[in-house]
Protein backbone atom coordinates (compact mmCIF):
# COMPACT_ATOMS: atom_id res chain seq x y z
CA UNK A 1 0.00 0.00 0.00
CA UNK A 2 1.27 3.45 -0.88
CA UNK A 3 0.20 6.45 1.15
CA UNK A 4 -1.63 8.60 -1.37
CA UNK A 5 -3.95 11.57 -1.01
CA UNK A 6 -7.18 9.63 -0.58
CA UNK A 7 -5.84 7.29 2.13
CA UNK A 8 -7.86 7.68 5.32
CA UNK A 9 -6.19 7.35 8.71
CA UNK A 10 -7.67 6.23 12.00
CA UNK A 11 -5.87 7.01 15.25
CA UNK A 12 -6.83 4.70 18.11
CA UNK A 13 -5.79 6.35 21.36
CA UNK A 14 -5.77 10.13 21.23
CA UNK A 15 -3.04 11.08 23.69
CA UNK A 16 0.17 13.02 23.13
CA UNK A 17 1.63 10.78 20.41
CA UNK A 18 -1.69 9.87 18.80
CA UNK A 19 -2.67 13.53 18.81
CA UNK A 20 0.66 14.56 17.31
CA UNK A 21 0.25 11.97 14.53
CA UNK A 22 -3.25 13.30 13.89
CA UNK A 23 -2.06 16.89 13.74
CA UNK A 24 0.77 16.10 11.33
CA UNK A 25 -1.39 14.00 9.00
CA UNK A 26 -4.29 16.46 9.02
CA UNK A 27 -1.95 19.35 8.22
CA UNK A 28 -0.67 17.31 5.25
CA UNK A 29 -4.21 17.13 3.90
CA UNK A 30 -5.21 13.59 4.89
CA UNK A 31 -8.59 12.72 6.38
CA UNK A 32 -7.98 11.63 9.96
CA UNK A 33 -10.46 10.10 12.36
CA UNK A 34 -10.03 8.96 15.94
CA UNK A 35 -11.32 6.48 18.46
CA UNK A 36 -10.54 7.19 22.09
CA UNK A 37 -12.14 6.80 25.49
CA UNK A 38 -12.59 10.46 26.38
CA UNK A 39 -15.20 12.61 24.69
CA UNK A 40 -13.34 15.71 25.86
CA UNK A 41 -10.29 14.52 23.89
CA UNK A 42 -12.42 14.09 20.77
CA UNK A 43 -13.95 17.53 21.27
CA UNK A 44 -10.55 19.19 21.75
CA UNK A 45 -9.07 17.47 18.69
CA UNK A 46 -11.99 18.49 16.49
CA UNK A 47 -12.13 22.07 17.77
CA UNK A 48 -8.39 22.50 17.19
CA UNK A 49 -8.34 20.92 13.73
CA UNK A 50 -6.37 17.80 14.64
CA UNK A 51 -9.02 15.40 13.29
CA UNK A 52 -11.95 15.56 10.91
CA UNK A 53 -14.17 13.42 13.17
CA UNK A 54 -14.00 10.96 16.02
CA UNK A 55 -15.91 8.79 18.44
CA UNK A 56 -15.70 7.13 21.83
CA UNK A 57 -17.83 4.22 20.61
CA UNK A 58 -16.16 1.50 18.55
CA UNK A 59 -18.52 0.52 15.74
CA UNK A 60 -18.05 -1.39 12.50
CA UNK A 61 -19.64 1.42 10.52
CA UNK A 62 -16.98 3.84 11.73
CA UNK A 63 -13.86 1.65 11.79
CA UNK A 64 -14.33 -0.02 8.39
CA UNK A 65 -13.95 3.24 6.43
CA UNK A 66 -10.20 3.59 7.19
CA UNK A 67 -7.23 2.38 5.16
CA UNK A 68 -4.45 2.76 7.73
CA UNK A 69 -5.00 2.38 11.46
CA UNK A 70 -2.41 3.68 13.93
CA UNK A 71 -2.65 2.35 17.46
CA UNK A 72 -1.38 4.65 20.21
CA UNK A 73 -2.43 2.48 23.14
CA UNK A 74 -0.68 0.75 26.01
CA UNK A 75 0.58 -2.63 24.77
CA UNK A 76 -1.89 -4.86 26.61
CA UNK A 77 -4.85 -2.65 25.69
CA UNK A 78 -3.68 -2.72 22.06
CA UNK A 79 -3.82 -6.52 21.97
CA UNK A 80 -7.20 -6.60 23.73
CA UNK A 81 -8.66 -4.04 21.28
CA UNK A 82 -7.72 -6.15 18.28
CA UNK A 83 -8.97 -9.34 19.88
CA UNK A 84 -12.34 -7.67 20.36
CA UNK A 85 -12.74 -5.47 17.29
CA UNK A 86 -10.54 -6.71 14.43
CA UNK A 87 -13.64 -7.94 12.61
CA UNK A 88 -14.63 -4.26 12.21
CA UNK A 89 -11.51 -3.47 10.15
CA UNK A 90 -11.91 -3.71 6.39
CA UNK A 91 -9.97 -6.25 4.35
CA UNK A 92 -6.63 -4.94 3.12
CA UNK A 93 -6.24 -2.30 5.80
CA UNK A 94 -2.75 -1.71 7.16
CA UNK A 95 -2.24 -1.63 10.93
CA UNK A 96 0.72 -0.03 12.68
CA UNK A 97 1.49 1.28 16.15
CA UNK A 98 3.69 3.47 18.35
CA UNK A 99 4.32 0.87 21.08
CA UNK A 100 7.61 1.03 23.02
CA UNK A 101 8.05 -2.76 23.31
CA UNK A 102 7.94 -5.08 20.29
CA UNK A 103 8.94 -8.68 21.05
CA UNK A 104 5.98 -9.50 23.32
CA UNK A 105 3.54 -7.63 21.05
CA UNK A 106 4.40 -7.93 17.35
CA UNK A 107 4.28 -11.70 17.00
CA UNK A 108 1.18 -12.00 19.16
CA UNK A 109 -0.72 -9.50 17.04
CA UNK A 110 0.42 -10.99 13.75
CA UNK A 111 -0.73 -14.38 15.00
CA UNK A 112 -4.18 -13.25 16.09
CA UNK A 113 -5.04 -11.13 13.03
CA UNK A 114 -7.14 -12.63 10.29
CA UNK A 115 -5.31 -13.19 6.97
CA UNK A 116 -6.86 -10.16 5.24
CA UNK A 117 -5.10 -7.73 7.62
CA UNK A 118 -1.42 -6.87 8.06
CA UNK A 119 0.35 -5.40 11.07
CA UNK A 120 3.76 -3.75 10.81
CA UNK A 121 5.34 -2.50 14.04
CA UNK A 122 6.81 0.98 14.39
CA UNK A 123 8.21 3.09 17.21
CA UNK A 124 8.49 6.89 17.00
CA UNK A 125 11.40 7.88 19.24
CA UNK A 126 9.81 11.14 20.27
CA UNK A 127 7.82 12.50 23.16
CA UNK A 128 7.47 15.03 25.96
CA UNK A 129 7.17 14.92 29.73
CA UNK A 130 3.50 15.90 29.40
CA UNK A 131 0.51 13.86 28.35
CA UNK A 132 -2.82 14.12 26.58
CA UNK A 133 -4.02 15.38 23.23
CA UNK A 134 -3.99 18.94 24.59
CA UNK A 135 -0.20 18.76 24.34
CA UNK A 136 -0.13 17.37 20.79
CA UNK A 137 2.74 18.84 18.82
CA UNK A 138 3.83 17.55 15.42
CA UNK A 139 7.21 19.30 15.76
CA UNK A 140 8.38 16.63 18.22
CA UNK A 141 9.01 14.40 15.18
CA UNK A 142 11.55 16.78 13.63
CA UNK A 143 15.11 15.46 13.94
CA UNK A 144 13.75 12.40 15.76
CA UNK A 145 14.28 8.72 14.94
CA UNK A 146 11.61 6.29 13.71
CA UNK A 147 12.09 2.53 13.97
CA UNK A 148 10.21 -0.02 11.85
CA UNK A 149 10.21 -3.60 13.16
CA UNK A 150 9.27 -5.98 10.33
CA UNK A 151 9.07 -9.77 10.58
CA UNK A 152 9.03 -12.50 7.94
CA UNK A 153 5.23 -12.17 7.89
CA UNK A 154 5.37 -8.62 6.56
CA UNK A 155 5.10 -7.82 2.88
CA UNK A 156 7.51 -5.48 1.13
CA UNK A 157 4.59 -3.13 0.43
CA UNK A 158 3.67 -2.86 4.12
CA UNK A 159 7.25 -2.20 5.20
CA UNK A 160 7.65 0.51 2.57
CA UNK A 161 4.32 2.10 3.51
CA UNK A 162 5.32 2.19 7.18
CA UNK A 163 8.65 3.79 6.31
CA UNK A 164 6.86 6.27 4.07
CA UNK A 165 4.62 7.17 7.02
CA UNK A 166 7.70 8.00 9.09
CA UNK A 167 9.03 10.21 6.31
CA UNK A 168 5.85 12.20 5.78
CA UNK A 169 5.52 12.72 9.53
CA UNK A 170 8.89 14.45 9.43
CA UNK A 171 11.24 12.00 11.16
CA UNK A 172 14.91 12.54 10.36
CA UNK A 173 16.09 8.93 10.46
CA UNK A 174 14.10 5.84 9.46
CA UNK A 175 15.61 2.55 10.66
CA UNK A 176 14.70 -1.13 10.45
CA UNK A 177 15.25 -3.49 13.37
CA UNK A 178 13.87 -6.90 14.23
CA UNK A 179 11.54 -6.86 17.27
CA UNK A 180 14.33 -8.47 19.31
CA UNK A 181 16.95 -5.92 18.20
CA UNK A 182 14.48 -3.14 18.94
CA UNK A 183 13.86 -4.34 22.49
CA UNK A 184 17.59 -4.63 23.21
CA UNK A 185 18.24 -1.10 21.92
CA UNK A 186 15.22 0.41 23.64
CA UNK A 187 16.14 -1.34 26.88
CA UNK A 188 19.41 0.57 26.85
CA UNK A 189 18.59 3.87 25.14
CA UNK A 190 15.20 4.56 26.70
CA UNK A 191 14.19 2.26 29.54
CA UNK A 192 17.57 2.21 31.32
CA UNK A 193 17.82 5.99 31.10
CA UNK A 194 14.38 6.34 32.66
CA UNK A 195 15.42 3.96 35.45
CA UNK A 196 18.53 6.06 36.10
CA UNK A 197 16.52 9.29 36.20
CA UNK A 198 13.93 7.79 38.56
CA UNK A 199 16.68 6.47 40.83
CA UNK A 200 18.36 9.87 40.97
CA UNK A 201 15.10 11.56 41.94
CA UNK A 202 14.26 9.00 44.62
CA UNK A 203 17.63 8.55 46.36
CA UNK A 204 17.47 11.94 48.11
CA UNK A 205 14.66 14.19 49.24
CA UNK A 206 14.89 17.00 46.71
CA UNK A 207 12.44 19.69 47.83
CA UNK A 208 15.27 21.83 49.23
CA UNK A 209 17.83 20.77 46.60
CA UNK A 210 15.91 22.65 43.91
CA UNK A 211 17.32 25.90 45.31
CA UNK A 212 20.91 24.80 44.68
CA UNK A 213 20.87 22.65 41.55
CA UNK A 214 22.51 23.43 38.24
CA UNK A 215 21.72 22.34 34.71
CA UNK A 216 23.49 18.97 35.01
CA UNK A 217 20.95 17.58 37.48
CA UNK A 218 18.03 19.09 35.60
CA UNK A 219 19.24 17.59 32.31
CA UNK A 220 19.83 14.14 33.83
CA UNK A 221 16.41 14.01 35.49
CA UNK A 222 14.26 15.64 32.80
CA UNK A 223 12.54 12.31 32.11
CA UNK A 224 11.97 11.45 35.78
CA UNK A 225 8.52 13.06 35.68
CA UNK A 226 7.06 9.80 34.48
CA UNK A 227 3.76 8.11 33.60
CA UNK A 228 3.93 5.25 36.09
CA UNK A 229 1.20 3.16 34.44
CA UNK A 230 2.75 3.14 30.98
CA UNK A 231 6.39 2.82 31.99
CA UNK A 232 5.77 0.10 34.58
CA UNK A 233 4.04 -1.95 31.87
CA UNK A 234 6.89 -1.33 29.42
CA UNK A 235 9.57 -2.21 31.98
CA UNK A 236 7.91 -5.50 32.89
CA UNK A 237 7.17 -6.50 29.29
CA UNK A 238 10.83 -5.99 28.42
CA UNK A 239 12.13 -7.25 31.76
CA UNK A 240 14.83 -9.60 30.49
CA UNK A 241 16.47 -7.01 28.25
CA UNK A 242 16.06 -4.18 30.75
CA UNK A 243 17.66 -6.18 33.57
CA UNK A 244 20.56 -7.02 31.28
CA UNK A 245 21.10 -3.33 30.51
CA UNK A 246 20.77 -2.38 34.19
CA UNK A 247 23.45 -4.96 35.09
CA UNK A 248 25.71 -3.50 32.41
CA UNK A 249 25.24 -0.03 33.91
CA UNK A 250 25.83 -1.26 37.47
CA UNK A 251 29.10 -2.91 36.41
CA UNK A 252 30.34 0.28 34.74
CA UNK A 253 29.20 2.47 37.64
CA UNK A 254 31.06 0.19 40.06
CA UNK A 255 34.16 0.35 37.89
CA UNK A 256 34.14 4.14 38.16
CA UNK A 257 33.37 4.00 41.89
CA UNK A 258 36.22 1.60 42.55
CA UNK A 259 38.62 3.77 40.55
CA UNK A 260 37.68 6.79 42.66
CA UNK A 261 37.98 4.78 45.86
CA UNK A 262 41.47 3.59 44.82
CA UNK A 263 42.49 7.09 43.69
CA UNK A 264 43.36 5.54 40.33
CA UNK A 265 43.74 8.77 38.39
CA UNK A 266 44.68 7.15 35.10
CA UNK A 267 41.70 4.76 35.17
CA UNK A 268 39.29 7.60 35.95
CA UNK A 269 40.67 9.62 33.03
CA UNK A 270 40.52 6.60 30.72
CA UNK A 271 36.82 6.13 31.53
CA UNK A 272 36.19 9.83 30.95
CA UNK A 273 38.04 9.81 27.62
CA UNK A 274 35.91 6.90 26.43
CA UNK A 275 32.78 8.74 27.57
CA UNK A 276 33.77 11.93 25.74
CA UNK A 277 34.62 10.05 22.54
CA UNK A 278 31.32 8.18 22.48
CA UNK A 279 29.24 11.25 23.30
CA UNK A 280 30.66 12.99 20.23
CA UNK A 281 28.83 10.46 18.01
CA UNK A 282 25.54 11.92 19.24
CA UNK A 283 26.72 15.50 18.73
CA UNK A 284 27.39 14.68 15.05
CA UNK A 285 23.80 13.41 14.63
Amino acid sequence: MKIINDVKFLIVGLGLIGGSYAQALTDLGYEVGAVTRSQSSIDYAKENGLIAHGTTEVTKEYVEQFDIIIFALYPKVFVEWLQKYQSYIKDGALITDVTGVKGPIVYKIQELLRPELEFIGAHPMAGKEVYGVQNADKTIFRNANYIVTPTEKNTKQAIEACEQLGKILGFKTIARLSPEEHDEMIGFLSQLTHCIAVSLMTCKESEKLVDYTGDSFRDLTRIAKINEDMWCELFLMNKKELLSQMDLFIDKFKELRDSIQDSDTEKIKEIMRTSTKRRKYFDKK
